[in-house]
């Protein structure tokens, strides 16, 4: 394995500790409030997993991998301007 390669997967690995690290988020936020609950810590999880996951299946050259990942990262996009929006119409109420 080149440094490269090494390099890589351990860019591919913090993707996924990124990633997986948003379920955590959820789960303690959901237990801690008696419910399931979203946190804005999830979808930047998300966002930051994905962008990092897509590097990563663009190095791989994984066609599949990388459609999956630049999906998903239209959808974390699409909750956090949501968000940001409906945050700065209750500041403004």
């Amino acid at each position: 394995m080149t440094n490269v390669d090494a390099i890589w997967l351990t860019i591919g690995f913090a993707g996924q500790l990124l990633f997986t690290s948003r379920f955590l988020v959820q789960w303690i936020a959901s237990e801690r409030s008696g419910r399931s609950v979203v946190p804005l810590a999830f979808w930047w999880f998300s966002l930051a997993g994905g962008v990092t996951l897509l590097a990563y299946a663009l190095w791989r050259q994984d066609p599949v991998f990388a459609i999956g990942q630049a999906s998903g990262l239209v959808i974390y996009t699409r909750n956090l301007v949501l968000i940001g929006r409906q945050r700065r119409q209750e500041r403004s109420v």
